[in-house]
Order: C-alpha cells, then sequence, then structure tokens
C-alpha cells in the first residue's frame, strides 16, 4: 500500500530516555491498554512543555518544520492525556529520529 505525500523525514532528538514504561499505580488487575509515544513525540514535549523553548526554537532544534513540530506536540499532549484520563500505561519508543550530540541548551548550558 502506497502513501500519499513525501516519506516522513527524521527528527533530532537529544537523548534516550532512561524510563521507556509508564503504568498506572493501584489499577487492579491487568492494565487495558498501553499508549505508544514516539522518541519525537516525546522530544516535541519536552521542548514545548518542559524547557520552556518556542515552538519555532524547539521545531529548529529538532531539524523539521513548524507544522510538523505541531503535530508530534498535538499526538504527545493526546496520548498523554489520555492515558492519564482513563488510567493506561505508556510506552515511549520507535518513531523516525536521529540521536544529535553536544546540543546548546537554554540558560547556555550544555
Amino acid at each position: 500500500m502506497r502513501r500519499r505525500g513525501r516519506k516522513r523525514g527524521p527528527r533530532w532528538i537529544t537523548e534516550i530516555p532512561p524510563v521507556e514504561y509508564f503504568h498506572p499505580f493501584g489499577v487492579p488487575g491487568p492494565i487495558p491498554y498501553t499508549v505508544n509515544l514516539t522518541y519525537e513525540e516525546l522530544e516535541a514535549l519536552r521542548l514545548v512543555d518542559l524547557e520552556g523553548y518556542t515552538q519555532e526554537e524547539a521545531a529548529a532544534l529538532m531539524g523539521v518544520s513548524r507544522k510538523t513540530l505541531w503535530n508530534d506536540l498535538k499526538n504527545a499532549r493526546r496520548k498523554v492525556a489520555l492515558a492519564l484520563v482513563k488510567g493506561y500505561a505508556i510506552r515511549i519508543g520507535g518513531g523516525c529520529y536521529a540521536l544529535r550530540d553536544n546540543v546548546k541548551r537554554k540558560g547556555g548550558e550544555k
């Protein structure tokens, strides 16, 4: 099956997170569903919501357009909200990404 449009290009991410799975505490029985969050969605969420970059700055750091960053950010926020509200687990992994070395962070940190 052919996809429409351009091929999805890799996004630059700073690091692979040390934790790749979260699950709700106190849910009786097996967890009914797992939400899959890609590394690039997590990176968009980290840059904008945690580090405080603007969407334009975050898009430049990830090497994508602002619209592409917005799509990744929107998907990440929706998945995290779904997991929190419904009590689903979150698995982090996969996607189309490239690791970046020595990224300058806000505030002059390396």
